[in-house]
């Protein structure tokens, strides 16, 4: 029998003192080196070559640079704020409560925009946002049939809509101030579900910009040459698990519109991958698409299939931009940014649908992980740690 002899030297210490993390990241490491353990490895072969022994602090320092290196974004979207983020030059349209719906969804396709800022001139204050959503609910909400007009929709003013709709749900206008960090912008938006965020001097209360997923990540990769690369980016979408992979909503070509309306108020996806009779991605059709009905003046009319609204489409759309799940964090990052586009579909390699990969994924995965800070998480910005909030997910003072 060969001469067994005991593992090298290790200070135990590294085992009592310390972080939990630190501790488990240490058993992982040195398996053949744990004190006291029953592990079948605690002794080697005296033939075995030497190993080299690392000491805790060694390792420590090797955890912290891991730890760093995935806290890259995370510390970037701290030391930048808002206003870093607005563009030179942008458009922001403001809507009157008193204007009517049907008038202010034809302002937002003239000008190209999907949100706008609602102010009321009785209590001299923002209110709230019209969104291209508002617009899917009043067509979801109060269409019969081609031959009844909607009267809603040609006559409700926006003040009247709100009434109507915040009987049912409590938004309040969520909002930034310039000098809020684009961490703060980041955790607001995927906290509270929201795709728009205004950011509103409080010094004037003017609404300066509408800050977004989509403006967030193109700042970030506007600096890409400069931020050292995180480690995770080359990992691939499918070790990572960032995106949905389960019961995603899609809709079939031969779906009318009105089928795809119910299916974004039920499921509250921006959306939907349009399949056809085999399963196969086809098409993407997405909120924005919607107001193309504003802009053709046909939603009086949302019995027409998928696939002949798709056909319809005029103003500029979302193509469907897809990714592999062996595809890396950085490929995926670099085709969302450069196609403009709000979201990848997933697929395999014969196009069938696994999943979505939307822009909070990536910077969920980016920036708000790397804190601890989970989709679920309540996060305070005062002090950076969780917190507990009230029904409508807003911290306690």
């Amino acid at each position: 029998m060969p001469l067994r002899t005991a593992a090298p030297n290790i200070d135990p210490t590294a085992l009592v003192y310390g972080t939990s993390r630190e501790r488990e990241n240490f058993m992982k490491k040195h398996r053949t080196f744990v004190v006291g353990g029953v592990e079948p490895n605690c002794f080697m072969e005296k033939k075995h070559p030497p190993v080299k022994q690392v000491t805790f602090q060694e390792m420590r320092e090797d955890l912290k640079n891991s730890e760093a290196n995935s806290e890259i974004y995370m510390n970037f979207m701290k030391t930048h704020c808002c206003y870093d983020a607005i563009p030179t030059s942008c458009k922001l349209v403001i809507f009157d409560t008193k204007l009517q719906v049907k008038k202010a969804f034809f302002a937002l396709v003239a000008n190209g925009l999907r949100a706008a800022p609602l102010w009321d001139s009785k209590t001299q204050r923002f209110v709230g946002m019209l969104t291209i959503t508002d617009f899917i609910n009043i067509l979801h909400r109060y269409y019969r049939s081609p031959l009844v007009q909607m009267n809603e929709l040609e006559w409700h003013q926006i003040e009247t809509w709100r009434d109507v709709y915040l009987q049912y749900s409590n938004h309040c206008l969520h909002s930034i101030p310039p000098d809020g960090s684009l961490f703060d912008a980041i955790y607001s938006l995927l906290r509270y579900k929201i795709h728009r965020l205004p950011v509103i001097d409080p010094v004037s209360g003017d609404v300066l910009h509408i800050m977004t997923h989509k403006r967030i990540l193109k700042f970030l990769h506007i600096f890409k040459e400069t931020v050292p690369k995180p480690h995770f980016l080359l990992r691939t979408i499918e070790e990572l698990g960032i995106g949905t992979f389960r019961n995603i909503a899609t809709v079939q070509q031969t779906a009318s519109v009105y089928d795809a309306l119910s299916v974004f108020v039920e499921r509250r996806v921006s959306a939907l991958p349009v399949v056809n009779e085999t399963g196969k991605v086809v098409a993407l059709y997405s909120r924005f698409d919607v107001i193309n009905l504003a802009a053709q003046k046909t939603y009086n009319n949302l019995n027409i299939s998928m696939q002949e609204a798709i056909r319809q489409r005029c103003c500029f759309i979302e193509g469907v931009i897809k990714c592999l799940p062996d595809e890396t964090l950085e490929t995926a990052i670099d085709r969302i940014v450069k196609a403009e586009v709000h979201r990848l579909v997933l697929v395999d390699r014969e196009d069938m649908c696994l999943g979505i990969v939307s822009l909070s994924d990536l910077l969920q995965a980016m920036v708000l992980t790397p804190a601890d800070i989970s989709n679920k998480s309540n996060y305070c910005r005062n002090t950076g740690e969780e917190c507990e909030v009230d029904k409508n997910g807003r911290p306690f003072s």
